[in-house]
């Protein structure tokens, strides 16, 4: 009887340090490209803010925004995956602030793509208009309303949930994992947010697709500039695949609801993760990709700010102790 319960204590043992090697294992898969992801993105928001250039052009500064939605975004969902990872469970007020920021951030990526299309548009169909049309106030405007918009969105949300009666729970902390399924808790705020995230899909697709025909038809024009349409055409299909992959994280959860119906729970922890990195890592982390190395403007100072950046933490790795010491005390 003793030998049999040290052998079931040992596989218990065996299964929990298996669990936690998991854990660490997957945390670190998602960890460690999310980081290189938000570094990418960190000296690229630097690198727009270091030129008058950058700061006094409209479509550079839709792309910081674009860039900041995207980082935030990208930082709060590894977050809240690592908290899943780690079976931390928070209570409803944290765990609802935490997705409300995400959510905040992940409408204003497309909405923003969708200006973004429309400069596009205005530039190759107007171009004599486009200096007045398109002037850093009206930029401004934009961006304002786009963040407008997606506050009352987060407003909407809050007050679906301010009807739910808390006061009947037996305790505050979430049963499961954090995440925007949490927060749905009546038929109300899932209905709301079913219709919002196909409204917001349809609106930006139409528009986006809208711009394209537009640039398509100006570029049949004789007196349309034919290397600036076929740019700005090409720059519209990137912001079409963007916006695709940007709102391609909304069926994120139900993909994986109706994956683990069908597969065991350690084949559905490996997909997870492929699901994770490629529908809401890699969407975060396109922008610094597309215009880091495709804008001539932008990839001269990024690369030399990257560069910079990589030679100081490598030049601070391979001082000793002792000197670090002696700088410090210096």
């Amino acid at each position: 009887m003793s030998y049999k319960n040290q052998s079931q204590a040992n596989i218990t043992v065996a299964l929990q340090y298996q669990g936690l090697l998991g854990i660490v294992l997957f945390s670190i898969l998602t960890t460690v490209p999310c980081c290189v992801f938000l570094f990418i993105n960190g000296t690229l928001l630097f690198t727009l803010r270091s030129k008058p250039v950058f700061r006094e052009t409209s479509r550079y500064i839709l792309l910081y925004n674009l860039l900041f939605a995207d980082t935030v975004q990208m930082a709060l969902s590894q977050l809240l995956y690592i908290l899943a990872a780690c079976r931390i469970r928070l209570t409803y007020p944290v765990c609802g602030v935490l997705v409300m920021l995400a959510d905040l951030t992940s409408v204003i990526s497309p909405l923003t793509l969708v200006v973004m299309c429309l400069e596009r548009y205005v530039a190759v169909c107007y171009p004599l208009r486009h200096a007045t049309i398109i002037t850093i106030r009206n930029t401004g405007v934009a961006i304002c309303l786009v963040w407008a918009f997606s506050s009352l969105n987060i407003l909407t949300r809050v007050l679906l949930l301010l009807w739910f009666p808390f006061e009947d729970l037996e305790s505050l902390h979430l049963k499961d994992f954090c995440g925007k399924e949490s927060m749905l808790l009546d038929p109300m705020s899932d209905l709301y947010d079913q219709a919002y995230s196909y409204f917001l899909f349809v609106s930006a697709g139409v528009a986006v697709v809208s711009s394209y025909i537009g640039v398509m038809v100006a570029a049949r024009s004789a007196s349309t500039d034919k290397a600036s349409a076929h740019k700005a055409r090409n720059t519209l299909l990137l912001h079409l695949v963007q916006l695709g992959l940007s709102l391609s994280s909304t069926i994120h959860n139900p993909l994986l609801l109706a994956i683990s119906k069908v597969l065991e729970r350690i084949v559905l922890v490996r997909i997870q993760i492929v699901v994770y990195v490629c529908i809401v890592i890699f969407p975060r982390c396109l922008s610094a990709l597309i215009y880091g190395l495709r804008d001539q403007t932008i990839r001269p100072i990024l690369m030399y700010h990257l560069c910079c950046q990589w030679r100081c933490l490598l030049s601070l790795s391979l001082v000793p102790a002792k000197a670090k010491n002696s700088i410090v005390i210096t």
